[in-house]
């Protein structure tokens, strides 16, 4: 019997975001509104900096919110990846605990991954991110027994940067494989297709069941112009195919069946997040055996409830809206 619906694979970053003065972002040097990559020197130049201003803290990252969101939903998850052994570290994976989530989180030597958003007066806002222990995940953080127990194995494609990111990505992919466990990746961002988009046409082709991304991502992996030539492209390759296309809804392939999922009309506010939303939805109707245009209908209203906020999650979810939308078929 399956202990977790999904066990989940990512960078754990914890999103610090900091209202500062103006003065503050000039001083370090980075255009207002930009998003910076930033190392360990710079992150040691830039914490100390946030010391005494008002900061809100929270457990982030691309698949952290999609587990909460499918916790949320009542599902079950473990979630997996690399924290420092730091307080921030510490934070995060109490964090996750409250959400319910199995945090299967081991302490590597860098400092704990950071999101870090500047919110100025004016509500610009100057994003930096610091991988730091995120990129030492290595195979032997897999715990290959809760895999076996889980009923899907979801990776994203984020977890794709390092030599030991990828081998840990490869035995998860394997044990999963051999225990009979579906696989689903997220292509995540467009970049990370650019960089990688050969050895993850491969790992699809090998182990990939369900795959998704938005469609500029799609559009990349399968080189093609349209989200209706991509996602051909896709259901060839995998046997659950998703493209989601922002307001004009998404795509879902499943065999010979191609779903056309319709948006839900809300007034966008923040993008951010609605993809991960948009992924606990999903996962949650394909381990609860929900029909395929619920499941589809689920995972579009979780995403536009994320764009229609501040914020990359719910911090709760409307279950009238919810049970409607079970009810429907």
């Amino acid at each position: 019997m399956s202990r977790f619906d999904v066990f989940a694979l990512c960078n754990p970053l914890y999103d610090l975001q900091v209202q500062v003065p103006d003065s503050l972002l000039t001083s370090l040097g980075y255009p207002k509104g930009g998003v910076s990559l930033i190392d360990r020197e710079q992150y040691d130049q830039l914490i100390p900096r946030l010391a005494g201003l008002p900061i809100h803290a929270t457990p982030g990252g691309s698949a952290a919110n999609t587990v909460i969101g499918i916790q949320q939903l009542g599902g079950t998850t473990c979630y997996t990846g690399k924290i420092g052994a730091d307080t921030y570290g510490s934070a995060y994976k109490n964090g996750m605990v409250r959400w319910g989530v199995h945090a299967n989180l081991a302490a590597g030597s860098l400092p704990t991954g950071l999101s870090v958003i500047l919110i100025t007066p004016d509500a610009q806002r100057t994003m930096f991110t610091y991988l730091g222990a995120c990129q030492q995940l290595d195979p032997s953080d897999i715990d290959t027994d809760l895999i076996a127990r889980s009923r899907y194995l979801y990776v994203t494609g984020y977890c794709w940067d390092t030599a030991s990111q990828k081998a840990a990505v490869l035995l998860a992919m394997e044990q999963a494989r051999a225990a009979g466990v579906p696989i689903a990746l997220s292509l995540s961002d467009p970049f990370v297709v650019r960089r990688h988009k050969q050895e993850l046409r491969q790992i699809v082709s090998e182990h990939v069941d369900l795959l998704f991304g938005n469609q500029e991502e799609a559009e990349v992996f399968t080189e093609t112009s349209s989200a209706e030539a991509a996602i051909e492209v896709l259901r060839a390759w995998c046997e659950t195919a998703v493209v989601t296309m922002s307001a004009a809804g998404s795509y879902i392939a499943q065999g010979n069946r191609l779903q056309r999922i319709e948006p839900f009309a809300v007034a966008a506010i923040d993008s951010t997040g609605a993809g991960d939303s948009y992924a606990a939805g999903l996962l949650y109707g394909l381990t609860h055996d929900l029909p395929l245009l619920t499941t589809g209908r689920l995972a579009s209203y979780l995403a536009a409830q994320v764009v229609s906020q501040l914020g990359p999650r719910l911090e709760a979810i409307d279950e009238r809206a919810i049970e409607q939308i079970l009810a429907a078929d």
